[in-house]
C-alpha cells in the first residue's frame, strides 16, 4: 500500500505563495474615482451656475451686461491667481483636508451668491469662489497619482474630467427648469447645498491607499508596481506630523526652476491650447448660435447639449486609448502625447464652421472640435507623470494656472473680435488657430515624457 506523500514546509510556503499571487486584486481605487467624477461635476455646476441664472438675475438686480460680463470674468481671475498657493495648501496639508476645505467653501460661496441683492456683495462671492474652487484640479492629480498606478492614470483622468461635461450637459436643462419654477436663487441653494452634503461624503470616505479598508495588499502591490502610493506615504505622514511641512523643500525660486525645465512649459502651453476651445464652450457658444447663426432659443438648448455629450465621449475616449496605447508596450512619450495631439489637431477644425450654412453641419462640426477637446484633457495626466517627487501639488498649481488663463484670456479676445467685426468668423479662426500651436507645443516643446528632477 503506497505511503501517503507528506507535505514540507516548503510545499506549504509555496502553497501560500500561489494562492496569494493568484488572490482577486480590490477595487478600492474605483470607489475614490468615483469621489473625484462627482466632486469634479459639482465643481462645474457651480462655476457655471451664474450664467443660466443670468437672465433673470440681470433683471431683478438692475446689472447691465457689461457688469455681468465683469462678474463671469472675476472668477477667472481669483482662480487662476489661487492656483499656486493652492498648490502649496495641498503639498502641505494633503488631499482629504484639502479638498474638504475646498469644497465647503466653494459651496457656502455659491450658496450665498443666491442671497445678494448688491453688485457688490455678488462680486466679493465669486472672487471667493475662484479662490475656494483653486485647490481642486491640483488635488485630483494627486489623488490619481497616490491610488492608480501609471498605466490607468489617463482612464482615470478622463474620468473625473468627464464629470464637467456631464454635468453640463445632462442638469442644465433641470437647472432651467428649476429657475422657472422658483426663481434664479434656487439654483444656488441647490447646487451650493449638493455641494455641501458631499464634501461631508468625501471626508467620512476618503482614505489614503494604506489606510482604506477596502484596499487589499494586491491591490497595493499593484498600484506600487506601477508608481503610485508615494504621495499618499507623504500625506499620511503629514497628517501625524506638523513638522513635515518641509518635505518639499520648497521655495519660491522652485517655481522658476520647474519652468525651465521643457515638459512642463510644453503642456502648460499645451494645456491652456486646449482650454480656449473649452471657454468657448462654456461661454459664447450660446450666443454664437443666436446671433451667428439666428437659431431660436429652443432649438439652441437642443442643439446646446449634442457638443457637451461629444465632449463627454472624447474625454473617455482620449484616457482609454492613452492606457491601452501604454499597455500595448508604447512608451508614454506615444501613449500620452498622441491623443492630444491628435485631439488639438482636430479642434482646429472648428474654423470649417465659419464655411457651411446649413446649421447641422455646423454643430456637427462643433460636436466633433469639443469631441476633440476633449481627447486632448489628458494634461493632468501628464503632471503626474513629470512631477518632481514631493512637489506634486505645486506643480499642478503651475500648470492649472497656465491652463485656467484661458478663462480670462479667451473671452476677453472673442468679444473683441466679435465687437469690432460684428461677426464670429475670426474669433473661430482665434480658437482653431491656439488649438493648432497647443498640438506644436506638444510635438515640438515637451519633450520626452519623464519625471522632472530638480539639481541644486
Amino acid at each position: 500500500m503506497p505511503q501517503p506523500i507528506q507535505s514540507t514546509p516548503a510545499d506549504a510556503t509555496a502553497q501560500t505563495n500561489a494562492t496569494a499571487s493568484t488572490a482577486r486584486r480590490s477595487k478600492a481605487r474605483y470607489q475614490i474615482l468615483g469621489l473625484l467624477a462627482v466632486g469634479t461635476m459639482i465643481n462645474y455646476l457651480d462655476r457655471t451656475v451664474l450664467g443660466i441664472a443670468a437672465p433673470q438675475l440681470t433683471k431683478e438686480l438692475g446689472i447691465n451686461a457689461a457688469l455681468m460680463g465683469l462678474l463671469f470674468s472675476v472668477f477667472s481671475w481669483s482662480y487662476v491667481a489661487s492656483q499656486i498657493p493652492g498648490g502649496l495648501f495641498l503639498d502641505r496639508f494633503g488631499s482629504k483636508l484639502t479638498y474638504f476645505l475646498s469644497m465647503t467653501f466653494w459651496s457656502l460661496f455659491t450658496l450665498a451668491q443666491g442671497l445678494v441683492h448688491g453688485i457688490g456683495a455678488l462680486f466679493v462671492f465669486r472672487l471667493g469662489l475662484g479662490v475656494s474652487e483653486a485647490p481642486c484640479f491640483p488635488t485630483n492629480s494627486r489623488v490619481v497619482a497616490t491610488w492608480f498606478p501609471q498605466s490607468e492614470r489617463a482612464m482615470a483622468t478622463g474620468t473625473y474630467t468627464v464629470g464637467e461635461y456631464i454635468g453640463l450637459a445632462f442638469f442644465s436643462p433641470f437647472m432651467f427648469m428649476l429657475m422657472g419654477a422658483f426663481g434664479w436663487r434656487s439654483l444656488f441653494y441647490v447646487v451650493g447645498g449638493v455641494g455641501l452634503v458631499f464634501g461631508v461624503i468625501w471626508w467620512m470616505f476618503y482614505r489614503e491607499p494604506h489606510d482604506h479598508p477596502s484596499a487589499n495588499q494586491e491591490e497595493l502591490d499593484y498600484i506600487e508596481a506601477g508608481g503610485g502610493l508615494t504621495h499618499g506615504k507623504k500625506d499620511a505622514d503629514s497628517s501625524s506630523a506638523p513638522a513635515a511641512s518641509a518635505k518639499s523643500g520648497f521655495e519660491w525660486r522652485t517655481i522658476g526652476r520647474l519652468l525651465k525645465h521643457r515638459q512642463l512649459t510644453g503642456i502648460c502651453l499645451g494645456q491652456f491650447a486646449g482650454n480656449s476651445t473649452l471657454v468657448f464652450f462654456l461661454t459664447w457658444f450660446p450666443t454664437y448660435l443666436a446671433t451667428e447663426r439666428h437659431m431660436a432659443w429652443l432649438k439652441i438648448g437642443f442643439f446646446a447639449i449634442m457638443p457637451f455629450i461629444a465632449a463627454s465621449i472624447g474625454v473617455m475616449f482620449g484616457g482609454i486609448f492613452s492606457d491601452w496605447l501604454l499597455r500595448r508596450g508604447k512608451s508614454p512619450n506615444v501613449a500620452r502625447k498622441l491623443p492630444i495631439i491628435a485631439g488639438l489637431l482636430l479642434a482646429s477644425t472648428i474654423i470649417l464652421a465659419n464655411y457651411v450654412e446649413s446649421n447641422v453641419v455646423v454643430i456637427a462640426i462643433l460636436s466633433v472640435a469639443f469631441f476633440a477637446q476633449g481627447m486632448a484633457a489628458l494634461g493632468w495626466t501628464l503632471v503626474s507623470d513629470i512631477a518632481p517627487d514631493g512637489l506634486l501639488g505645486v506643480t499642478g498649481g503651475i500648470f492649472n494656472f497656465a491652463a485656467n488663463l484661458a478663462g480670462i484670456v479667451t473671452p476677453l479676445v472673442v468679444g473683441f473680435i466679435v465687437a469690432a467685426t460684428g461677426s464670429f468668423v475670426g474669433a473661430l479662426v482665434f480658437i482653431g488657430a491656439v488649438a493648432l500651436i497647443g498640438a506644436l507645443s506638444y510635438i515640438f516643446i515637451v519633450g520626452d515624457i519623464k519625471r522632472i528632477v530638480l539639481v541644486d
